[in-house]
């Protein structure tokens, strides 16, 4: 089993490393059932089964390719690379807050290891200085 990852928001903000992923994905919403989706050739980084249909996450490249023309959200995806807990609590609001202050809009997943935020394509180099300052401010 995978070690349980940080939890003191202190030592999260002060380690974490954001990485800038150049690829451009989107959002898109399928009204088909999760097992009719063509997963293996659309490569979802994120799915989310709703009420009103199935949110995707994918490259916009493979987005188009699969003909979904009504993909939303062009963005840039930011990991933090530092293991934190799932049960960490404060660094999402940290990150979100401070994004929010500087107008940059963001959409976050918590994966097991690392959380990874979706920023709009045109602010992604805003979004990695206003992260790296916060790393920065918090190792003092």
């Amino acid at each position: 089993m995978a070690p349980p990852g940080e939890s003191n928001i202190s030592i999260l903000l002060a380690k974490m490393q954001p990485s800038l992923d150049p690829t451009t994905y989107v959002f898109l919403t399928a009204k088909l059932p999760l097992h009719l989706l063509p997963l293996s050739t659309l490569q979802p980084q994120l799915i989310v089964p709703e009420e009103e249909g199935t949110t995707v996450v994918t490259t916009e490249e493979l987005a188009t390719l699969h003909g979904f023309d009504e993909s939303t959200f062009p963005c840039k995806k930011i990991s933090l690379t530092i293991h934190s807990s799932l049960e960490a609590v404060g660094l999402i609001a940290a990150i979100t807050n401070r994004l929010k202050d500087h107008d940059i809009s963001t959409n976050v997943v918590s994966g097991y290891f690392h959380d990874h935020i979706y920023v709009p394509v045109a602010r992604a180099k805003d979004a990695m200085r206003v992260l790296e300052e916060l790393a920065a401010g918090a190792r003092g």
